[in-house]
């Protein structure tokens, strides 16, 4: 059974406490914390997944030490354990409760994990094949993929049939015929068996990435490569964050880097993930670089959310009326991020319309990474 609790050592009460940061330039914002902890950090949102029941919200990250290695890379211990935890609301994003699932043997970071080692005392059980069968359509189905080692992979993938309370798997994720796959979770379900997902793949020489379109037609038993996204560039484009526009059309999300800066390019597909074709790119600059959460609003618009690691640091959203093809002014969701260590946000929208954008962020340097939501009511069209 997964332990679930809202405390963590002498952390503060987690979820219940609506911050009083900058707000940046919007109104009908609040900022909740998610998962606090002294002397930890929580991070990257992005690379687990987040999930959504009407007002029932799931959302994975990851938990280490806190430890200063200045101020360009991550401040996590790589020398202590990093745990791939879950945190669950049951009212939209105003409370949270935090679930160690590796307590029954799921979601354990294996081997040498991207930022820390692996929890001590568990161990991840062994990757087998998919059998198959899997019942996307199922109504508390979710699915998680993850990769590991390096930023090339390999990858596996979990999927739950109770919204995450307990998990099927590792099963492992093929290489696709690529030198790697680099794999987080950004899946579109088309059928009781059919699923698409959207990865990254090391390019040619063997660095990331590339992002591309995978699918399964037999429930998880075999995967193939159904379109590939973009070409390979000289830096890396990698993460997609793709969301539906038609019965045939998708939008995806692209964090790119090179020698030149960070960006975010729109790419989009009117046959299902086949072919794709650059649109524009919504975001030119994103400070050291950022992936991007995209989501399609219940009146159509699409919401692109992103972490800006370049002053001021902050948590900036773009709204599209037009199905991506051309985007608002950037509404600054908080301005007041003490460093470059924040955001990889992941979003759902609540019954109500409101939308929660979770995400890590820096309020002060020398001190811990916590994860917050944000609840906004995006502008009326």
């Amino acid at each position: 059974m997964i332990c679930s609790t809202r405390f963590w050592g002498i952390a503060i009460l987690a979820g219940m406490v609506a911050r009083s940061a900058d707000a940046g330039d919007v109104e009908n914002v609040r900022h909740v914390a998610v998962f606090h902890e002294p002397g930890r950090f929580g991070g990257w949102p992005a690379n687990h997944g987040i999930w959504s029941w009407g007002n029932e919200i799931l959302v994975g990250f990851s938990r280490g030490y806190y430890k200063d290695l200045g101020p360009d890379r991550h401040a996590i211990d790589r020398d202590k354990p990093e745990e791939h935890l879950l945190a669950r609301s049951l009212d939209g994003g105003l409370t949270w409760s935090i679930e160690d699932p590796s307590r029954q043997g799921a979601l354990i970071p294996r081997g040498k994990s991207l930022h820390g080692k692996p929890p001590v005392g568990r161990q991840e059980a062994d990757w087998t094949d998919c059998p198959g069968d899997i019942e996307f359509t199922h109504p508390d189905f979710a699915l998680t993929l993850r990769m590991t080692d390096t930023n090339v992979g390999p990858s596996c993938f979990y999927y739950s049939y109770d919204r995450g309370h307990s998990w099927k798997g590792p099963f492992r994720f093929p290489d696709l015929g690529t030198p790697g796959i680099a794999a987080r979770t950004d899946y579109l379900v088309e059928g009781p068996r059919s699923c698409l997902v959207f990865l990254t793949a090391a390019k040619s020489n063997g660095k990331e990435g590339r992002p591309l379109c995978a699918r399964t037609t037999d429930g998880g038993k075999t995967w193939n490569v159904h379109g590939w996204i973009a070409p390979e560039q000289p830096g890396y484009a990698i993460m997609p964050a793709t969301v539906r526009l038609s019965d045939s059309g998708l939008f995806s999300a692209i964090r790119h880097r090179d020698g030149t800066g960070s960006w975010i390019d729109g790419y989009r597909s009117m046959d299902n993930g086949q072919s794709w074709s650059f649109v524009n790119r919504p975001v030119p600059d994103t400070g050291e670089g950022n992936p991007a959460s995209l989501i399609r609003l219940k009146d159509g618009r699409l919401c692109l959310i992103w972490g800006q690691r370049k002053l001021p640091f902050s948590i900036h959203a773009k709204l599209s009326s037009d199905q991506g093809s051309t985007w608002s002014r950037d509404y600054l969701l908080r301005t007041d991020g003490k460093s470059r260590d924040i955001g990889y946000p992941r979003s759902i929208q609540r019954p109500d319309g409101t939308v929660v954008v979770v995400y890590y962020f820096c309020e002060d340097h020398s001190r811990e990474r916590d994860i917050i939501a944000t609840l906004w009511s995006p502008p009326a069209r």
